[in-house]
């Protein structure tokens, strides 16, 4: 992806000047950003809703606390991200908010799954801009946090659903990650980001199968 169209709505400009200034800075050399930003959740959705007609936007940063759409529709960045993965749903959602709180970003990542998310207190120059190319290349990127929080909640079985247990299972059965799709009914791109989740999860560092298997034995999910 060469051409990447991006849309960033925050409420503070200085903010998305600085994600722009960030991402330009450290852009590949054969990668052309055309960004646009939004400052509420009225300018957004229209952009949104015009963008996914014609020219899709490939990357949109939201920011959680936005002011609200007139009619009511729209309350935060969480619904403009909803609305975003509706219309164009090869879109990467990344999320940026203040909110650290574990029920917050529970419910974002249930409700959301959003490719990248940060949280604007981890966040330096150097981050987002790792975490940019990441999201684009192999989501899910998650900031220090996020990732310190899902490592705390893996007693819990709230993120090893079913179709994860499937998954580890097949997985530990010797079938390949290419021939997975043909025993769990989702795409090949949502297995893949499926199993990066359960490595985030295991605290899997050195990203093999193995390491990912032996850790959920040891947790007692196989």
């Amino acid at each position: 992806m060469n051409h990447i169209n991006i849309l960033m709505v925050d409420d503070h400009p200085i903010i998305i000047e600085g994600y722009q200034n960030v991402l330009m800075a450290t852009k590949r050399e054969d990668q052309t950003l055309h960004i646009e930003t939004a400052n509420n959740c009225d300018e957004a959705a229209i952009m949104i809703e015009r963008a996914s007609k014609k020219y899709p936007y490939h990357v949109c940063f939201f920011d959680i606390s936005l002011p609200g759409s007139e009619d009511g529709k729209y309350t935060s960045g969480e619904d403009l991200a909803l609305l975003a993965k509706e219309l164009m749903p090869r879109c990467k959602i990344v999320i940026l908010t203040m909110f650290n709180e574990s029920y917050r970003i529970h419910n974002i990542i249930k409700e959301i799954d959003p490719d990248g998310f940060l949280i604007k207190s981890d966040l330096t120059s150097m981050e987002l801009a790792d975490g940019f190319q990441q999201i684009i290349k192999s989501p899910p990127y998650y900031s220090s946090t996020v990732s310190n929080y899902l490592k705390k909640t893996i007693s819990s079985d709230i993120y090893i659903d079913d179709i994860n247990r499937k998954i580890l299972h097949l997985l530990s059965q010797g079938i390949k990650t290419k021939n997975l799709s043909e025993y769990v009914s989702i795409s090949k791109s949502a297995i893949e980001k499926r199993k990066k989740h359960l490595k985030l999860l295991f605290s899997v560092e050195d990203g093999k199968d193995e390491t990912l298997l032996k850790e959920a034995r040891e947790k007692g999910y196989l």
